[in-house]
């Protein structure tokens, strides 16, 4: 009987670096998409109408990628070549983002501004389905949980310096935190330039580093971890499924998705919810709530200060994550997976209701340790949990699928979010910040509700 084998942390570790790139040009994005689409004009209730973007285009491309991703086979493997285009073209978009304003002699800055955060988000979306993939592909069930933190971490990495760079290149090396024309800052400019080169380039490494496991090898341990799970008896063959098109196949798989996955969609929907939240309003929350200032001019130089600390909050929580996600493993060993991440959505939860009754930046970074938590377990412990449930050769679109439950609740909180905040806020976006908090815990809440299959505590 011929069972996947262990890897090495080494192994895990170089089938997840590409993540790293992925997560500095995530992080690049979420910490300035709303101060550039602010330059150029969009209004506080438009900012989560831009920004679903994102969701949109998750919905849309990672059940696709998944789909095909099962069913790639090729002497440049599975889900590598989705990686490398993925990359090549969120490279392009991290440096044409910041500078749509020079397309301006073509049509407003701002829908070129929109549009380049679409590609961008699309191509991410490209890269990142597979390599969640990758690790349920390449590791044993008694290895995801630490395949996922490792993954965490490494996403924790490409966040802190995707997040903290404009701050790095402003500060430290001294490059413009202002434009003479009332444009993007240099800092900003040079930190997407940087952040498409460390996307290739560590894509490249996953690529050249990670080896996948051939078609006859990979029918082998897909048969024996199906006989495991039970879905098959010992000497039978996994029968393959009459073959439908694309789009009915992945129709019939949405149908038909494990329990596990509905009972987290319920999680996730919360989870995601508040983060979307966070990623929008957390820069005029604190212009407004700490700064005191008028945010209707987002090309201040004191606007442009706090959208750079909102960066180095982000930084921070990034950087909770990426250390955090390293006691994952050991934590759910002891408590659970479910427990862990109850334990951590709550911790984030608090985090962001704090963020209300603070009045001194430097707090606020307090606040962000909390947050941390929070995200380093919507890393990791969703997809571990999940892996145990979904049939083994479906595990490229049930992952993508399961993004469903994260684009959706993105997409809710877009539409209504803007509005809510301009006419039942009164524009002040800190109330969206406390909001994300209560999702957050309810987050929390509903976690008892999840089946976690095989679940290991010792």
């Amino acid at each position: 009987m011929q069972k996947k084998p262990r890897l090495s942390f080494w192994q895990i570790w170089n089938m997840s670096f590409g993540f790293l790139g992925i997560q500095f040009g995530f992080a690049l994005q979420n910490a300035n998409a709303s101060r550039i689409l602010s330059t150029f004009g969009a209004d506080v209730e438009h900012l989560s109408w831009f920004w679903l973007a994102a969701p949109l285009t998750g919905m849309i491309v990672q059940p696709i990628i998944g789909h095909f991703s099962d069913k790639t086979w090729n002497r440049f493997g599975r889900r590598r070549p989705y990686f490398l285009f993925g990359a090549v073209l969120t490279s392009i978009a991290l440096v044409l983002m910041p500078n749509s304003g020079n397309l301006a002699i073509y049509m407003s800055p701002m829908i070129i501004g929109a549009g380049m955060l679409m590609i961008m988000d699309a191509s991410i979306n490209v890269s990142m389905e597979p390599f969640r993939a990758l690790v349920a592909d390449l590791l044993p069930s008694d290895q995801r949980t630490l395949g996922f933190s490792i993954q965490t971490f490494l996403i924790g990495i490409g966040a802190v310096f995707g997040s903290f760079m404009p701050y790095i290149l402003a500060e430290w090396i001294g490059i413009s935190k202002e434009s003479a024309t009332g444009g993007i800052p240099d800092n900003v400019i040079f930190s997407f330039y940087i952040g498409a080169a460390a996307l290739i380039l560590t894509i490249l490494w996953t690529v050249l580093r990670t080896k996948e496991y051939p078609p006859e090898d990979f029918e082998e341990f897909a048969r024996q971890e199906a006989i495991e799970k039970g879905e098959i008896e010992e000497g039978e063959e996994i029968v393959e499924e009459k073959k439908q098109s694309g789009f009915l196949e992945v129709l019939n798989d949405f149908k038909n998705m494990p329990s596990t996955m509905k009972q987290l969609g319920i999680v996730q929907f919360f989870s995601w919810f508040a983060l979307f939240s966070m990623w929008v309003f957390t820069t005029p929350a604190i212009a407004q709530h700490i700064y005191g200032l008028d945010i209707t001019d987002a090309t201040s130089a004191k606007y442009n200060e706090a959208g750079n600390w909102v960066g180095t909050l982000f930084a921070v929580y990034n950087g909770v994550a990426m250390f955090y996600a390293l006691l994952l493993p050991f934590i759910a060993s002891k408590i659970g997976r479910k427990r862990t991440h109850a334990v951590s959505l709550i911790a984030g939860g608090l985090g962001l209701i704090s963020m209300y009754f603070i009045t001194d930046k430097d707090w606020l970074l307090l606040s962000m340790v909390g947050v941390g938590f929070a995200w380093a377990s919507i890393l990791a412990m969703p997809y571990a949990i999940l892996a145990g449930s979904i049939p083994v050769k479906k595990m490229g679109i049930y992952m993508g699928i399961f993004n469903f439950f994260i684009t959706f609740p993105q997409i809710v909180n877009g539409v209504f979010g803007g509005p809510i905040v301009k006419r039942l806020y009164d524009s002040q976006a800190i109330y969206a910040i406390v909001i994300a908090g209560i999702f957050m815990i309810l987050g929390a809440i509903s976690v008892i509700f999840v089946k976690d299959k095989d679940a290991i505590v010792k």
